[in-house]
């Protein structure tokens, strides 16, 4: 009963995001929205941009690059730094180059991977000034991105998408720092930490015991984390350490932030582009997959631990209690990682290599969907709509006819572009995963044999590529071969899949709409929605299928059954 009034409570806080958190983004990025001008004005003028002039998808897409090289630069030289700069109480060193490689490509893209313990690697100013400064424009770059793609299907004959610089400031300004500020409140209001202070010592004189309890900056850094669906925690437990995530409140609140942006940007979207009903069909088929895997995963914890009965105990009441807090269970941690996977968060409440092996089969084929249900802030929507464009292309060929999406003509240019965007991904993890496993170095990252040491390095590069950032836990990441993959598996799985979007958006601006007629194939009606839901599916599976065989589903018949 508990959790079903928690689903209950979830879904009226969603419905409530899409149409008025959607209404206050569509005034944002119309330019609708001017209380923050005393900060935005003086931004623009530091970045020497005239915020009413508009860019081609060639000018957005160079200042993208520009953006993101510079801030990989300087979050990767904070790091090396620390240990030479302020704001560092336990006198942390600098962190190793290797790893702060991976750190810096990690935030930037939104994946917030960490092959490191933040309480006892990064200093106050390494998280404060390098890694939540990233989580928070890493996400509204990613929103930009959707917004321009949706300004190209919106558009006739335009040879421009928007302009990126205004685009990021005012997605931070307006949407991700005032509700951040107010999610920080509640967390810090719930027993989230947040301090300047350093370590605690506790001096136990009872048991005679004295303990250093790590403290820092940490409950504002948890707000943007989940709103910016970035996942990257300050300790090392993330959402499992009751300093970060105190309550069964703010656990609640941390699945409500992942999941609100990426749901408004479907009404955003329909908005934009003059017809509710078509975000309303991409939103129906975010549903249905979110709410098929949450079914399947929590059923899945649910059941006992099937390595926990073979240890000898028989009794499992509440279900698979293997490395979860008893204060969440199994059923609203299941939900959790659900809802991190299947956004591009991948924060943890719990210990994701201790899931049932069909548990975590539940998560790790969340991320292989190419995460669009809903998927991240602004890469979930535009991910989607690049399978919206395989789809009714598939749909033209049925009914014999040029595809067209929004009276779009959809040509090979952007069917090329479209199928680039989507196979990017499948391929860098499948040919990183190969790499791993055929190399005695990538081997000797997993702590585990068999199936299980297998899925340990399928999910480490799943989730990199599809800049997750959740893990398995089961895989020592911090080393010099997995620090450096991970890397370009991060930036293949954010660029390589931004640039066609915005070459798209570039190529459907400067197209004409064409009247619809009776031949015309509905990209706004049920019909649509499954066969979308099925393009997803397929290009899913056929290209994960064998790799998911040899892992979680090899493990979970090694147990003699599939359920129960």
């Amino acid at each position: 009963m508990a959790f079903t009034l928690t689903l209950l409570a979830l879904a009226a806080v969603l419905a409530l995001a899409w149409r008025y958190l959607g209404a206050y983004m569509v005034a944002i990025y119309r330019g609708q929205v001017h209380w923050l001008g005393p900060l935005e004005r003086p931004v623009y003028r530091l970045l020497g941009v005239d915020p009413k002039s508009e860019q081609s998808w060639k000018g957005y897409a160079v200042s993208l690059v520009l953006f993101s090289g510079v801030s990989l630069l300087l979050t990767y030289g904070i790091l090396r730094l620390q240990g030479q700069l302020p704001l560092n109480p336990q006198h942390l060193p600098g962190v190793p180059a290797a790893l702060s490689w991976n750190t810096a490509v990690s935030f930037l893209t939104n994946t917030n991977w960490q092959n490191y313990g933040g309480e006892t690697t990064m200093s106050y100013l390494s998280q404060m000034a390098a890694l939540t400064v990233q989580q928070f424009v890493s996400a509204a770059v990613g929103i930009a991105v959707a917004i321009a793609l949706i300004r190209g299907l919106g558009r006739r004959g335009s040879s421009t998408i928007g302009n990126f610089w205004v685009d990021t400031v005012r997605g931070t300004l307006y949407l991700l720092l005032p509700i951040a500020f107010l999610a920080g409140i509640v967390f810090v209001a719930q027993g989230a930490v947040q301090t300047l202070a350093g370590p605690a010592l506790i001096h136990d004189t009872l048991n005679g015991v004295t303990q250093l309890i790590p403290r820092g900056p940490v409950g504002f850094m948890e707000a943007i984390k989940q709103l910016g669906t970035n996942g990257g925690g300050f300790f090392n437990a993330n959402s499992a350490d009751p300093l970060e995530n105190p309550t069964q409140l703010t656990n609640f609140l941390s699945i409500a932030l992942m999941l609100c942006i990426p749901v408004a940007l479907t009404y955003v979207f329909g908005k934009m582009v003059g017809s509710t009903r078509q975000g309303l069909a991409l939103l129906a088929t975010m549903a249905v997959i979110f709410a098929s895997w949450t079914a399947f995963t929590t059923y899945a914890e649910a059941q006992p631990n099937p390595a926990v009965a073979a240890a000898g105990v028989s009794s499992q009441p509440q279900g698979n209690m293997e490395g979860k807090e008893v204060r969440f269970g199994p059923l609203n941690t299941a939900l959790f990682g659900v809802a991190s996977t299947q956004t591009s968060t991948g924060s943890a409440d719990a210990s994701y290599d201790s899931f049932t092996p069909l548990g975590g089969l539940g998560l790790l084929t969340g991320m292989m969907l190419g995460e669009v249900t809903p998927g991240g802030d602004g890469s979930g929507l535009y991910t989607l709509l690049l399978f919206a464009l395989i789809a009714v292309f598939i749909g033209g060929l049925m009914i014999g006819r040029t595809p067209e999406y929004l009276g779009k003509k959809i040509q090979a240019r952007e069917v090329k572009l479209a199928s680039l965007g989507v196979l990017v991904m499948p391929i860098t993890v499948l040919a990183l995963a190969g790499m791993a496993t055929a190399l005695p170095v990538g081997r000797a990252g997993a702590f585990n044999s068999g199936p299980h040491g297998f899925t340990e390095i399928l999910y480490a590069l799943t989730s990199q590529g599809n800049n997750n950032g959740s893990a398995f836990a089961g895989l020592n990441g911090n080393t010099t071969f997995y620090n450096v993959i991970g890397g370009i598996d991060m930036l293949l799985g954010r660029f390589g899949v931004m640039l066609p979007v915005l070459a798209l958006a570039g190529a459907l601006a400067a197209k004409q709409t064409v009247p619809v007629s009776l031949g015309t194939f509905r990209t706004d009606n049920v019909t649509f929605v499954v066969l979308l839901l099925g393009v997803i599916l397929i290009v899913g599976g056929l290209t994960f299928f064998p790799a998911i065989s040899l892992g979680p589903l090899v493990e979970q018949f090694t147990h003699g059954r599939f359920f129960g």
